[in-house]
């Protein structure tokens, strides 16, 4: 190993200890989240934390799965969440083509409009929509809270997919055009399979944004308990006589599972969607 390669790994050694510093911060609470699901209730308690379990046990997740209404609000936040994101996909789609492919006077100023409903704190428009909800008689229902998941992803799928489009070179749809094919049919046929990074990596944001999303499912659904979804149900473990942590901590890992999963199985696309995304906006 000679200098001009010990020089550069000197450099980048500050980078890459900072890298595994902010690596170990970000998970460490997610480590001590599963960890204590498998602690007995007396490790919970100790005035002496233990980074490991020395006795392991599913009593936590039993009581969680054994909870009322695990399996119900299970199916809500997923109807709930697939609909939200398959809606904003399919309306996104529609803009972020007209955008990015179409000239017509306004264009920018939609793009600013778009920005701006993305840099909004949604938590600061629970007040007017639940008055909306409420005078339209849509209080304690799946689809309120559907449509209000697809606005909250909306703008943000709209931005991505827009970038996303403008790295596809037109000169690809015309040629099928040339070939017999309408703009349409063009697009779906040459460009559609090109967007599949780009359609993934925004379906895992919009999918995470809903699928955690607390304080709207709890302020509108007030009523019908049974229309709840699952961070509604994570609170059912605290009660008068306290916080059962070790079920919270179960029915919390349980819960991290299906966004876990996702994205696994899609990081490699979603990773090349977003930097194609940011190429060109």
């Amino acid at each position: 190993m000679n200098a001009r390669t010990v020089r550069p790994r000197l450099r980048r050694l500050p980078l890459n200890i900072a890298a595994a510093v902010t690596v170990v911060v970000c998970l460490f609470p997610v480590y001590w989240m599963i960890s204590t699901a498998f602690k007995p209730s007396k490790d919970i308690q100790s005035a002496d934390p233990q980074l490991l379990p020395h006795t392991w046990t599913l009593t936590h997740f039993q009581r969680a799965v054994d909870a009322d209404g695990f399996a119900l609000f299970w199916r809500n936040s997923i109807l709930v969440t697939l609909g939200a994101v398959l809606l904003a996909l399919l309306v996104a789609l529609g803009a972020a083509f007209a955008v990015a492919r179409m000239r017509w006077k306004g264009r920018r100023q939609f793009m600013l409009m778009v920005f701006i409903a993305q840099m909004a704190p949604w938590e600061s428009l629970i007040i007017p929509v639940y008055i909306i909800s409420r005078d339209t008689n849509m209080l304690d229902r799946l689809p309120t809270l559907t449509l209000i998941y697809f606005m909250i992803t909306l703008p943000f799928t709209i931005v991505v997919l827009r970038g996303f489009i403008g790295t596809i070179p037109p000169e690809l749809e015309e040629a099928a055009q040339v070939d017999g094919c309408t703009r349409t049919g063009a697009f779906w046929r040459v460009a559609m399979p090109l967007l599949a990074p780009g359609l993934m990596a925004t379906s895992l944001f919009g999918f995470i944004t809903a699928w955690n999303e607390f304080a709207y499912a709890n302020f509108l659904i007030i009523k019908q308990q049974d229309n709840r979804t699952l961070p509604v149900w994570l609170s059912s473990f605290q009660n008068t006589f306290g916080t059962d942590w070790g079920a919270t901590m179960a029915a919390s890992t349980l819960f991290a599972l299906p966004a876990l999963v996702i994205f696994l199985l899609l990081q490699r696309h979603v990773t090349s969607g977003f930097a194609a995304g940011a190429v060109k906006g």
